[in-house]
């Protein structure tokens, strides 16, 4: 066995804010040789990323509670509890949570190393936090700026 055990409560796992959202990581490649990262995401109402792309690793979501909508090659899919989604590589996708009440998820980046780049642009939240601040004009310039690095391409609206 090369890696060790990991044990976390409900409240332990490093907790970062990425553009509004909250993320408190589970699992990450560095605990998983690489092979996966694994985090529980909880995202505000009007909460979610940009639409974009992964060019290295599939993207795995699964709600727990509330309602997450998804866009996957421009059609939209409500997911609620209990539902599943996949997004392998090279598909554009995007998550918004539309309903007026926060929603939770899991997910699972395979292989790891996308979670390096919340890590990278988000701001440190203290063990336990389940709210964050709306995403700064320079939080959301320095995702744009960093996330090539990592493999993801933001889908940018042109004008």
């Amino acid at each position: 066995m090369t890696g060790v055990p990991v044990l976390r409560t409900a409240a332990q796992g490093r907790t970062i804010a990425v553009v509004g959202d909250v993320y408190r990581f589970l699992a990450t490649g560095d605990e998983t040789n690489g092979k996966y990262a694994l985090w529980e995401a909880i995202v505000p109402p009007g909460g979610g990323p940009p639409p974009h792309v992964h060019s290295r690793e599939e993207e795995g979501f699964y709600i727990l509670e509330g309602e997450i909508t998804f866009q996957v090659e421009g059609v939209t899919h409500v997911a609620t509890a209990g539902m599943f989604a996949n997004m392998p590589v090279g598909v554009p996708h995007s998550f918004k949570n539309a309903s007026d009440k926060p929603a939770k998820m899991l997910i699972s980046v395979a292989p790891a190393g996308a979670e390096q780049m919340f890590f990278e642009v988000g701001v440190v939240l203290p063990d336990g936090a389940t709210t964050a601040l709306p995403p700064s004009k320079a939080e959301i310039e320095k995702l744009l700026e960093v996330s090539p690095k990592y493999g993801i391409e933001i889908l940018v609206p042109k004008h």
